[in-house]
């Protein structure tokens, strides 16, 4: 945690291809919680997985960021699942005009320590992340990770690759 008791923050910012916003990580000193909130736009409606990505490199577009993040080495599941990657954070949803208001609080997401997120790359996938039940879309996307170009996978086509600026700021206000 931060040193003095003050929160740690974070910030990500979205862009390409038509889609853009940003994600503000905040981690609570006392709860070790993290929120992520932000809004994100451009995207087609419906749900979007959301991950974070073992590395903040985008040099080579989806190929760089690697795997979910996963220091603990479990399986693929859903926010609220004990066995889980650290960064599998679910869907968020876009309303009708393409617009996802982004609000997760997790305890995986540290932004300090040895699993902290930070330089890590943060996914927004053009479908659905199945939450870790359908087997045939894990056993034919998990070798290939979910930025693969892989054909006939839920997690194909990446509509955004951000990186989380390497950036702890001490919170002036204690709120």
């Amino acid at each position: 945690m931060a040193a003095g008791g003050g929160n740690l923050k974070g910030v990500a910012i979205i862009t390409g291809d038509g889609i853009g916003g940003s994600l503000l990580f905040i981690q609570d000193a006392f709860t070790g919680y993290t929120n992520v909130r932000g809004r994100i736009t451009g995207l087609t409606p419906g749900l979007h997985g959301f991950h974070i990505h073992s590395f903040g490199d985008t040099t080579n577009g989806c190929n760089s960021t690697g795997p979910h993040f996963n220091p603990l080495n479990k399986s693929h599941g859903a926010p609220s699942d004990w066995e889980r990657h650290a960064g599998d954070l679910g869907n968020i949803v876009a309303n009708q005009d393409g617009i996802a208001e982004v609000y997760v609080k997790d305890l995986q997401i540290p932004l300090s320590g040895p699993n902290s997120v930070l330089g890590r790359a943060v996914v927004v996938h053009a479908d659905p992340d199945d939450l870790g039940r359908d087997a045939t879309i894990l056993a034919s996307s998990s070798a290939l990770s979910a930025c693969s170009s892989a054909p006939n996978t839920a997690l194909t086509e990446v509509m955004n690759l951000v990186k989380l600026l390497v950036m702890q700021v001490q919170e002036l206000d204690a709120e």
